[in-house]
C-alpha cells in the first residue's frame, strides 16, 4: 500500500500469444527474446560503432528485419538452423526479392558465423555500409 504522496504502479505481465501480436508488440518481443548471436551483433551495431546507425527488428512491409541501417538501405539477417530447412530457403528468396524491390541490399550470416567468426561477420558489414 502506497504511503501519502506515493504512487503504485501496477505492471501487467502479458504472454504473447503468436499470430495474435500487433507489429509493434511483435518487435518488442522479438527484441526482449533475441539470441545470443542478435545480443552479440548488437552490441557491435548500436550507438554507430561502424559509423552507420542501426536499428533493431524494423518492420518493411510485411517482414521484420533483424537489424537495418536506413541510411545505408542495408539489412543484416542472423539465421538460425530454421532457414536451413526445406521451404524456408524459399520464403527468405521471396523476402530478399521483396526487399531488393525496395533498395534494401540483404546481408546474411548465420547464428554459427556471428558466434564463432564475429570479427569476419563485423567486416563484411563494415565493407558492405561503405558500398563495397
Amino acid at each position: 500500500m502506497a504511503g501519502r504522496g506515493e504512487r503504485v504502479i501496477r505492471t501487467i505481465h502479458v504472454r504473447p500469444v503468436p499470430g495474435r501480436l500487433s507489429s509493434l508488440e511483435f518487435r518488442r518481443h522479438l527484441r526482449r527474446t533475441s539470441t545470443d548471436a542478435e545480443r552479440l551483433l548488437w552490441k557491435h551495431l548500436r550507438a554507430r560503432r561502424l559509423g552507420v546507425k542501426f536499428r533493431r527488428q524494423v518492420s518493411v512491409g510485411p517482414y521484420t528485419l533483424d537489424f537495418f541501417s536506413p541510411e545505408r538501405r542495408i539489412a543484416v539477417e542472423l539465421d538460425g538452423g530454421q532457414h536451413y530447412e526445406a521451404g524456408v530457403r524459399d520464403r527468405d528468396e521471396v523476402r530478399d526479392a521483396f526487399l531488393a524491390s525496395r533498395d534494401i541490399r540483404v546481408v546474411r550470416f548465420s547464428d554459427r558465423e556471428m558466434l564463432l567468426e564475429h570479427e569476419a561477420v563485423l567486416q563484411v558489414i563494415w565493407q558492405a555500409t561503405r558500398g563495397e
